[in-house]
């Protein structure tokens, strides 16, 4: 086996958009196991768009390894809580190969017919913030409406499943393509979809949901706040899991500019952190994996091939070249 990893490094921060320019891959000796730790080949890594936060000041720091999901398999090991052969998951990204503690990494349960990339969509991170969302911060209720915003991406295409299974009346999602709009209704079970870029989102949504809707889980914020907070019900619940059109804007949101609906509506408006929810992981585990082994929930990703393709995969997700989940393949 190779002694050496390759890694991808930020080697400058961002103003606006990033670019290929702020990153370099290394190549790396891989250090002589200490007791107690396990050697890792990364076979799956996540790229997200929380990441873009991180790259600006405060963030990661510059020309160090960075941090994400990934899945891999013991290859070697120096710790009898870790077996060569044995499939986990863990924070170390953005590389090849990494070397773990067991405290560091979760093993996989073994699921037959669930395919190991759903660890890192439906059942990984973007899954749980969705599950998370619409069960313990919005308390989604059967034969409640519910708008996604997102909808065609990681945590939009696990929300809309979920929401079906929850019982959910009406589900109605934004986009950023006509593309996205039909790949939501045909395939991921949303009732109805919109391009945001066709109209004010306002507009869009209210046409979309005339009657309005209870729930908004938010993974977008500014225009698409604003027209949540119009379309909400009295009492409706936003469940705010991100605002990927605020990462790599160099301005302050204009939008949203009828806060003060939310008294006068009477809603609950809710952010939360799934890192703050990790004990909802087995309880994902048992709601969803039957569902993906019957065929009713689509682990929906974009899968990247090569570790060369990590950075364009992440610049990938502000261009909208994703539906589902971004995930790049290392190995087999």
């Amino acid at each position: 086996m190779s002694r050496t990893l390759h890694a991808v490094h930020q080697v400058s921060r961002p103003t606006g958009l990033p670019t290929a320019e702020n990153f370099a891959q290394v190549t790396e000796e891989i250090p002589a196991l200490a007791d107690g730790t396990a050697l890792v080949e990364n076979l799956y890594l996540s790229v997200d768009p929380y990441m873009r936060q991180e790259m600006d000041e405060g963030g990661w720091e510059l020309n160090a390894p960075l941090e994400g999901r990934a899945l891999g398999r013991v290859v070697e090991s120096r710790t009898p809580a870790l077996t060569v052969g044995e499939l986990v998951a863990h924070r170390q990204a953005w590389r090849t190969h990494a070397v773990v503690a067991p405290d560091t990494v979760r093993r996989l349960p073994d699921l037959p017919g669930v395919p190991l990339s759903a660890h890192l969509s439906v059942l990984g991170g973007t899954g749980l913030s969705a599950y998370v969302g619409l069960t313990r911060i919005a308390r989604l209720q059967p034969g409640e409406d519910l708008f996604v915003s997102a909808a065609a991406g990681g945590v939009g295409s696990a929300a809309g499943q979920l929401a079906r299974l929850l019982g959910a009346r009406r589900v109605v999602g934004s986009a950023g393509s006509a593309a996205k709009v039909r790949h939501l209704t045909e395939r991921l079970g949303y009732d109805a979809a919109f391009d945001h870029h066709d109209a004010p989102v306002t507009e869009l949504l209210r046409a979309a949901a005339p009657d309005g809707v209870d729930v908004y889980l938010d993974n977008v914020g500014g225009d698409h706040l604003e027209a949540a907070i119009d379309a909400l019900r009295d009492r409706g619940r936003v469940a705010w899991c991100g605002a990927i059109a605020q990462y790599n804007s160099t301005q302050p949101p204009a939008a949203p500019r009828n806060l003060f609906d939310v008294v006068g509506k009477s809603l609950r408006l809710e952010g939360f952190l799934v890192r703050d929810h990790l004990d909802a992981q087995q309880e994902l585990y048992a709601f969803l994996a039957p569902h993906i082994r019957s065929g009713r929930v689509v682990p929906d990703e974009t899968v990247r091939e090569g570790f060369d393709q990590v950075v364009g995969a992440f610049l990938g997700l502000f261009r909208g070249e994703n539906t589902g989940k971004m995930i790049v393949k290392l190995g087999g």
